[in-house]
């Protein structure tokens, strides 16, 4: 492979003729396990507003009005979320993806039943715990989508692929919020949404046992001209070399280091909007809770079918080569950060009598950040195919800093959520994050393959 190659992309391959394989089932188990993922992970946003209501829809709905801690239960889960991240990407690499994904899905999916009993016999406490343990083991979910992806998705694919898988997570969003809403006011009640979830991850961690796989090599249904297409284009495929991880060099890297400062200026401004935009909606534009978990999750319904626009336009000027694979990502992460920026502080200024305005004004801060899915988001497996689990889990614990601080900011702001000022320091804060985190990208991004993805290798192939 050429330099030249190494920016704008080979050749692609023929496509095999089957149209339909077995590398389209491993993305949409993978694209299930997102949606269910951040339906675990989002619901809490307006499930929080339900657990403190003081007139619950029915009687007999447990509701815990006097708790204090609804900042902290929101955060929470990225506290435990941060951990794992680095060293969930070494031992996915080392071990194989599939059984960490299941493992890790069974066990948030079994916390998310517990969220209920927990609330009622251990209070706030209790489900602060609950979220914690959620974010451990959702810990090990990018890091090994990221390595998954790594091994399946030819380089043509890449930025379709990629897109499809991680948009399952606006899609979750978009369910889950409607979906908690309309069980908070239901005669179930609130803690309906969680037992629905949670039956949800187990019933996706079966499916996956029985039909996932690391890798094309270890697929026993895959076809030979299947095969030969990933692995012929992809430099991350499993008949790559083992490689020890080069941390000084990744640590050194400057394109490397752009993917981390966008993807936590990302982090800060996406999670700033999904879990604060129910409050939003309830203290400023007076909202109920069904309009109002109806309204927070459009924006990631535009957000979604957005994604299906951005993505096969970033693959055809790669495969193209309009432009270079480094530039596509720097265009489109710049329209899926500066875009929401602007809208943020427009959406800042806006009062209480102007509720279609800010509708209009979120739905574009949430809708255009889907270009980053073919920006910054994809760009690990650029940098490093061979090690793209773990760049994924190095970025995602230490962005994920920035979405534990950015709720508990927002309660640092010394006026009421009722208080318009408020939210305007909030937007505009986001927003400058945005702008400063894609300035950085700009400069130092790449989409070249560098040097040290294959730093170290022996030669030795890995067991088939």
């Amino acid at each position: 492979m050429t330099p030249k190659d190494l920016e704008t992309g080979p050749e692609p391959l023929p496509k095999p003729r089957e149209w339909f394989g077995a590398r389209h089932v491993q993305f949409i188990l993978l694209f299930f396990a997102t949606i269910v993922a951040y339906g675990i992970r989002t619901n809490m946003s307006v499930g929080i507003i339900a657990m403190m209501e003081e007139t619950p829809p029915d009687p007999s709905i447990p509701t815990y009005p006097e708790w204090t801690q609804k900042e902290t239960i929101l955060s929470a889960f990225f506290w435990g979320y941060v951990i794992p991240q680095i060293g969930a990407g070494a031992v996915v690499k080392k071990f194989g993806p599939k059984w960490f994904l299941a493992v890790t899905t069974a066990i948030n999916s079994l916390f998310t039943l517990l969220i209920p009993v927990m609330a009622e016999h251990l209070g706030e406490n209790g489900v602060i715990a609950c979220r914690i343990i959620q974010g451990l083991n959702q810990g090990f979910l990018f890091p090994s989508l990221h390595t998954l992806l790594g091994k399946w998705t030819p380089l043509a694919e890449r930025s379709k692929v990629a897109s499809f898988v991680y948009t399952g997570g606006p899609l979750g969003t978009v369910i889950s919020l409607p979906i908690t809403g309309a069980f908070a006011g239901s005669e179930s009640g609130w803690p309906g949404a969680f037992y629905l979830y949670g039956s949800l991850g187990l019933a996706w961690t079966v499916l996956w046992g029985l039909l996932g796989a690391d890798s094309p090599s270890k697929h026993g249904g895959i076809s030979k001209e299947e095969r030969e297409y990933i692995e012929g284009e992809n430099v991350g495929s499993e008949e790559k070399k083992v490689l020890k991880t080069p941390w000084k060099s990744i640590a050194t890297s400057w394109p490397f280091i752009a993917v981390l400062v966008a993807h936590s200026g990302q982090n800060w401004g996406f999670w700033t909007l999904l879990t604060e935009t129910p409050s939003y909606l309830s203290e400023i534009m007076k909202k109920d809770i069904k309009d109002n978990s109806l309204l927070s999750a459009l924006p990631y319904l535009v957000l979604w079918i957005l994604s299906f626009v951005f993505s096969p336009l970033a693959d055809y000027l790669i495969v193209h080569k309009y432009l270079s694979i480094g530039n596509v990502r720097k265009v489109f992460n710049t329209i899926g950060l500066i875009i929401p920026a602007i809208a943020l502080v427009a959406l800042g200024f806006v009062d209480s009598t102007q509720d279609t305005l800010a509708l209009v004004l979120l739905v574009v801060a949430v809708g255009f950040n889907a270009a980053v899915f073919s920006g910054f988001n994809v760009n690990h497996i650029d940098l490093s195919p061979n090690h793209a689990g773990i760049l994924m889990g190095i970025t995602n614990s230490l962005s994920n800093i920035f979405s534990i601080v950015a709720p508990l900011a927002i309660k640092a702001i010394p006026y009421e959520q009722s208080d318009p000022i408020l939210w305007r320091y909030a937007f505009c804060i986001s927003a400058g994050i945005y702008v400063a985190a894609d300035i950085f990208y700009v400069i130092y991004a790449s989409g070249e393959v560098q040097p040290w993805n294959s730093e170290g290798e022996d030669f030795r192939k890995e067991a088939l």
